[in-house]
């Protein structure tokens, strides 16, 4: 399909989604009265609280001294599974409302850690954590808590990676069920001569998502006895899609490289992604374009904000610098979709953060868009300058501006009409 037949399509969908985005709904703070409702109904005496846990959080904050929870659904124990960040949402087509509604709703029981020293650690509250990390499905849990949860939702840094909402302190927690452990799951958690990255790898050859294996990383239950740790929920997402992602970069270094240039588009909660695959040798950049008003940098009168990351045939030398988890989650989706096709190829992403992202919903998001910008047509054009030309005129940017912040397009030949 012609590259502006493919565009064309997409245009109404745009239009729509700009529209809704004016009618940014604050029903989000209707949930935390009714948290506060449930969590009344649902504790037992002054403080037994008993619910299902689908999944873990881990902080960052006080780093080796982290802050460690169970996250309870209150009031939503028969479909607890729900709540847990999966590429489920996805799927259903979650809206930036429906995430934080989600967020709201999940009891964060949390107790004080130092990350080392876990490698045993299967009983009081650390024990039952691991539990639920590694089951593959939601564990009933009784929690003591020590006091009441604090229902004052406050998006930061550390919400972005998963959904977190209210907090209590809690002073010790039992399962009240025995865990469903997938096999494979139990066979790295026995094999303690095994380092991370090669578990890792193993769980995902073998079918687990990375969202699956993140969990079980968070909880310290991979790698060689000395080096299992608690891992900072934030930071374990990304290490799995880094380390998947380079597992799967070194499958497809020997493959046939793709016979023509490809332009693949998708666009989910005020994100677009535009992927420009080439004929070549693996190279990958993502490029990042946050307009003012969008979540990222939210002074309206503040001008276009640039990101971007890149490396070559080899992969980096260094830490991903500016666009961070995004980097990762957005190369795991490439490289997956060259290695179905057993090609290779040279890969540039662009993302437009529209003013319609107004609250953050996590790396997941770009993972699952990325991903699904490959399940439909895709446009096509003669040369990778014509698709990078052609691409920008569709973004809030020139083709020089885009020279100027980008590796793969700063070799592009340059005519006057590009500083327009």
């Amino acid at each position: 399909m012609d590259l502006d037949e493919y565009v064309d399509i997409e245009r109404n969908e745009r239009a729509e989604r700009r529209r809704l985005a004016e009618e940014k709904s604050y029903d989000i703070l209707d949930h935390l009265e009714t948290f506060q409702n449930r969590f009344e109904e649902t504790v037992q005496g002054d403080s037994l609280y008993g619910g299902v846990s689908p999944s873990i959080f881990v902080g960052t904050s006080n780093y080796p001294r982290v802050s460690t929870g169970l996250l309870s659904p209150v009031g939503h124990d028969e479909d607890a599974g729900r709540f847990e960040t999966s590429g489920a949402w996805y799927d259903e087509g979650v809206s930036i409302d429906d995430v934080f509604s989600r967020r709201t709703s999940l009891l964060n029981s949390n107790r004080p850690q130092e990350v080392t020293n876990v490698a045993d650690s299967w009983n009081g509250f650390l024990g039952a954590q691991r539990e639920v990390a590694i089951a593959d499905r939601p564990v009933t849990v009784e929690i003591d808590l020590d006091e009441r949860p604090d229902v004052d939702l406050d998006v930061g840094v550390e919400d972005v990676a998963t959904p977190v909402g209210p907090r209590a302190r809690a002073e010790s927690a039992e399962l009240a069920e025995n865990p469903h452990v997938p096999r494979l799951v139990e066979k790295t958690l026995e094999d303690d001569d095994w380092n991370a990255q090669g578990a890792m790898t193993y769980l995902y050859r073998r079918g687990f998502d990375v969202y699956d294996i993140n969990t079980v990383l968070s909880a310290g239950a991979l790698g060689q006895t000395e080096q299992r740790r608690l891992v900072p929920t934030r930071w374990s997402i990304t290490a799995v899609d880094d380390t998947v992602g380079q597992y799967l970069r070194g499958r497809i270094r020997t493959n046939p490289e793709i016979g023509r240039v490809e332009v693949h588009r998708n666009e989910f909660l005020g994100n677009a992604f535009w992927v420009i695959l080439a004929p070549g040798k693996w190279e990958y950049e993502l490029v990042e374009m946050k307009a003012p008003g969008s979540v990222w940098n939210p002074d309206p009168k503040a001008g276009m904000y640039f990101a971007a990351d890149s490396e070559g045939r080899e992969g980096r030398a260094g830490y991903v610098e500016e666009t961070a988890g995004a980097y990762h989650a957005a190369r795991l989706a490439v490289l997956e979709h060259l290695d179905d096709r057993g090609r290779q190829a040279k890969a540039l992403v662009l993302r437009h953060v529209s003013e319609d992202y107004w609250g953050p919903v996590g790396v997941w998001q770009v993972r699952e868009a990325v991903r699904d910008a490959f399940a439909a047509e895709h446009g096509s054009a003669e040369t990778f300058a014509g698709a990078v030309r052609g691409v920008t005129d569709h973004l809030p940017v020139s083709i020089g501006t885009l020279r100027r912040k980008s590796t793969m397009a700063a070799g592009l030949q340059t005519t006057f009409g590009d500083f327009g």
